[in-house]
């Protein structure tokens, strides 16, 4: 699969378009699809970068990124998510691959930190993540703190 064309925008700098197509993939993924009812708006999108991938015009991808200190003691990707129709085929390994580029491009030698769902966490050991907690709760799905 052929990398999107990016955009990594502050809050501020996201048009109203692209602010409501990644709200809406967001809420299609981590509410409905995962059947989670619960707060997907926490209050961390106003300080972070938006990376969005796009083909043709059209939201496919999306990570958030958190510098140190905003949401944790580290750099944070969160809310990393593909279009359902194109998983399966590396998107998600591309999406990781340019939030990763562009943290460590941002912040160098800062840890990066993710919560990984408990069944992605083989996917973000192949990315030089490992587990610093223990299996959790969160509203309902089990996640994992890992840390690169």
């Amino acid at each position: 699969m052929p990398p999107p064309d990016w955009i990594c925008s502050s809050f501020e700098e996201l048009d109203r378009e692209l602010l409501y197509a990644m709200l809406n993939l967001r809420a299609e993924i981590f509410v409905v699809e995962q059947e989670c009812a619960y707060q997907d708006l926490d209050g961390h999108d106003q300080d972070a970068l938006h990376l969005c991938g796009l083909y043709d015009g059209e939201l496919a991808c999306y990570a958030r990124i958190n510098a140190p200190g905003a949401k944790t003691g580290c750099t944070s990707i969160s809310r990393v998510l593909v279009r359902k129709n194109l998983r399966d085929g590396g998107l998600g390994r591309i999406l990781m691959n340019e939030a990763l580029a562009r943290s460590e491009l941002l912040w160098p030698g800062t840890a990066i930190g993710v919560s990984a769902q408990q069944h992605l966490v083989d996917f973000y050991a192949s990315l030089g993540f490992r587990p610093i907690s223990e299996p959790y709760d969160d509203e309902g799905i089990s996640h994992v703190d890992m840390l690169r």
